[in-house]
C-alpha cells in the first residue's frame, strides 16, 4: 500500500512539474533606503550582462551555460542581467545552484515573447515569481533613446512602463520593479514613474562615473545600479598611450577604474553590471567572424577612443578565453 501511495505521489509531482517547484521556493527582495536586501541581508550587485549568442548565429543559446557559470563564479559574479526572460527551468536552476541571481529584462515589443506590448510578460511572472534565482524585474533597455519605437513620442513608453510596473506589483510583491534607462533621468521623470522602485542606468562616461553618482544622490533616494558600464577591447585610433587595434589592456584599465569608483561610492550605488560577459559577434556584420564597427546611442563616452566597437565588449572572447579584464573583475568582485 505504501508503495502505491509513493508511486501516486511521484505521478502527481511529475504532472505538476514546475508548479510544484514554484510553490516551494521562497525569496524576498526588499529596499532599505538605497540598498537591496535579499532575505533581510544587504545585496550588492557584482554583475555582468549576459547575452550568449554563439559564433555564426544571431540568437542566444545556453549550450555553454555550464562553462559560463564556472567562469562567472571564478570572477566573483553574483548577478547576471538578461535582456529577455529565460523560459527554461533547467537553466534557471543551474544559475541558482551556483549562487548567482538574475535581473530579468522584459522588452516592449518582442513579437509576443513575454513582452510588454502583448501583456504576456505577466505570464512569465506568474510562472516563475517564486524562483530563487530571480532578483529583479526590469522593464526596457534604454528605450528613451528610441522615441521612433513609440509613435515618435517617448511619453508613450513612459506610460507603458509605469503601467507594466503596476501590473507586476499586483502579481508579485516579493521583488522590486526596475528599468534600465539610458543615462540619468531627471527628477521629474523619476517622480512621474512612481511604480518604479529602483533605477538601472546604462552609463558610459569614460572611466569615471562619479559625477553621475553625485547627480543621483541629489535627485533621488531610490536605489541605483549601473545596468551597463564598461569598455570594449578595440581601439579605433591610437590614443592615451593605447595602440590601435585589439587592445585588451585599454579595456582592463578602464574597467578597473570604473569598478573602483563604484565600490568607493557604495553608499550611493547598489551595484554594477559590466557589459558584457562574452563577445557578441552578431552585432556589427557577419556573425561568423569578429567585425570592426557597430554603434550604440549616446556611447561616445566609451574609453579610450570614444567608439563602441560592438563585437569586442566581452570579458571573455567567443571561445571563452579570458581577456585581461577578466582578472581585473575577478580581483575587484572577490575582494569587495
Amino acid at each position: 500500500m505504501k508503495l502505491k501511495y509513493s508511486l501516486f505521489l511521484i505521478f502527481i509531482i511529475s504532472i505538476l512539474g514546475w508548479n510544484f517547484y514554484n510553490c516551494c521556493e521562497e525569496i524576498n527582495v526588499e529596499i532599505n533606503e538605497r540598498n537591496f536586501l535579499v532575505n533581510n541581508e544587504r545585496y550588492f550587485i557584482k554583475g555582468v550582462c549576459y547575452d550568449p549568442v554563439p559564433l555564426g548565429y544571431k540568437k542566444r543559446s545556453f549550450d555553454k551555460i555550464d562553462q559560463d557559470l564556472k567562469l562567472m563564479v571564478e570572477a566573483g559574479v553574483n548577478t547576471i542581467r538578461v535582456y529577455s526572460p529565460i523560459d527554461d527551468i533547467s537553466i534557471l536552476d543551474k544559475i541558482d545552484k551556483v549562487g548567482i541571481k538574475i535581473i530579468v529584462g522584459f522588452g516592449y515589443n518582442q513579437e509576443g515573447y513575454y513582452d510588454i506590448l502583448s501583456g504576456s510578460f505577466k505570464n512569465y511572472i506568474i510562472k516563475y515569481k517564486n524562483h530563487n534565482a530571480i532578483l529583479l524585474w526590469e522593464l526596457g533597455n534604454e528605450y528613451n533613446y528610441h522615441p521612433e519605437w513609440f509613435e515618435g513620442d517617448i511619453n508613450n513608453w513612459y506610460k507603458a512602463l509605469n503601467d507594466a510596473a503596476y501590473k507586476i506589483k499586483q502579481i508579485d510583491n516579493s521583488r522590486p520593479v526596475t528599468t534600465a534607462h539610458g543615462e540619468i533621468p531627471n527628477k521629474i521623470l523619476i517622480e512621474k514613474l512612481d511604480n518604479i522602485d529602483a533605477w538601472g542606468i546604462n552609463v558610459y562616461r569614460w572611466d569615471d562615473p562619479s559625477d553621475l553618482l553625485e547627480e543621483w544622490k541629489n535627485i533621488s533616494e531610490k536605489p541605483l545600479y549601473l545596468s551597463e558600464a564598461g569598455s570594449d577591447s578595440y581601439m579605433t585610433i591610437e590614443k592615451y598611450g593605447y595602440s590601435k587595434g585589439e587592445n585588451q589592456l585599454a579595456q582592463a584599465d578602464a574597467n578597473e577604474k570604473i569598478l573602483d569608483v563604484v565600490f568607493n561610492n557604495s553608499d550611493i550605488v547598489s551595484g554594477v553590471l559590466i557589459f558584457q560577459f562574452v563577445d557578441g559577434l552578431w552585432k556589427a556584420g557577419n556573425p561568423d567572424k569578429q567585425d570592426i564597427g557597430g554603434w550604440a546611442p549616446n556611447s561616445i563616452g566609451v574609453p579610450y577612443d570614444g567608439a563602441p566597437n560592438e563585437e569586442f565588449w566581452g570579458i571573455v572572447d567567443i571561445e571563452r578565453n579570458k581577456k585581461k579584464t577578466f582578472e581585473v573583475i575577478k580581483n575587484k568582485y572577490n575582494n569587495n
